[in-house]
């Protein structure tokens, strides 16, 4: 496990580096495409949601929630992401979108600093990609 350290510069950073951003959003929408037809389908998208345990309380407590409200939420994700209504995801809508999450979560968190633990196996986290391309190029100065 490692620690890294990261704050809204970082997060930007990663958005603006259009190969790196580019590369990592398409590497987790293949690995989301699990019948490789190249679109995300709903239930493709509810597994990613699932995955990404948006429903964590503090300290790691899942809340619970009535598979209604789940249904109704991730519903409601999964349009936000369908930019043309067409009942799937396409990977220019996911990585518009991707960059629209990443975007508000640079501007959330300005320039205070968080530390984030980080499985050293979890090579599918954006904000890891983030504070990894900010390590290189550090590196490289």
């Amino acid at each position: 496990m490692g620690v890294v350290i990261i704050d809204g510069s970082t997060v930007r950073s990663f958005v603006d580096d259009d190969d790196h951003f580019q590369k990592s959003v398409d590497e987790r929408f293949s690995s989301l495409d699990l019948n490789n037809d190249g679109v995300l389908s709903r239930s493709e998208m509810r597994k990613a949601f699932e995955s990404f345990r948006l429903l964590e309380a503090h300290f790691g407590v899942d809340v619970e929630a009535k598979p209604e409200e789940l249904t109704k939420l991730y519903d409601s994700i999964f349009e936000r992401f369908d930019i043309d209504n067409s009942g799937t995801v396409d990977k220019e809508e996911f990585r518009s979108e991707m960059k629209k999450i990443l975007l508000a979560i640079a501007d959330g968190l300005g320039s205070s600093p968080i530390q984030m633990a980080l499985e050293d196996d979890d090579d599918g986290s954006f904000l890891k990609a983030a504070a990894d391309l900010e390590a290189s190029k550090n590196s490289a100065s």
